[in-house]
């Protein structure tokens, strides 16, 4: 398997998890409407960039579009549903969100890297259709990043002094 193909294969694997983890956030915070929104939003840029990455590692031998199993039996999403309707805005959800915060930014922080690099060797190679593809897609990942380190940078204070 080509260098092209490995990183193509990592970051589908890494934009399909972001995206999970941001739904999974979403639901765990559904109380606080603002996170809750703007995290189904930017889910739905990874979930794209899944499929566009997809379609590309077809060009290079790779089957990148299996369906994604769904990481939470539906007893288990209610459950968590439901502990996020009652926690609220306790001090554990406060802590739970800034933790959620972290993975989220440290997940698109790594996708970002893997762009980076596809980018490197789309350049290398002068392969034009994957350039597109990562003008298309890296900005969208740096703005979820910078969505992360903003809401940390907003809420930390906040939620970390009155804990």
């Amino acid at each position: 398997m080509s260098g092209i193909a490995i990183t193509l294969r990592v970051l589908h694997d890494g934009e399909r998890d972001l995206e999970q983890d941001l739904l999974a956030a979403a639901a765990r915070h559904r109380t606080d409407h603002e996170f809750h929104h703007v995290a189904l939003d930017i889910a739905r840029w990874s979930r794209e960039h899944a499929a566009r990455l997809a379609d590309a590692g077809r060009d290079h031998g790779l089957d990148l579009s299996g369906p994604r199993g769904d990481p939470l039996p539906k007893a288990l999403a209610a459950l968590r549903e439901k502990a996020s309707e009652a926690l609220g805005r306790r001090p554990e959800s406060a802590l739970l969100l800034l933790n959620d915060l972290r993975d989220l930014h440290l997940a698109a922080a790594r996708n970002s890297l893997h762009w980076e690099m596809l980018a490197q060797v789309a350049q290398a190679t002068r392969d034009e259709p994957l350039l597109t593809l990562v003008a298309d897609c890296h900005p969208q990942t740096l703005r979820q990043l910078r969505w992360t380190n903003t809401m940390v940078k907003i809420l930390a204070p906040q939620l970390l002094s009155s804990v």
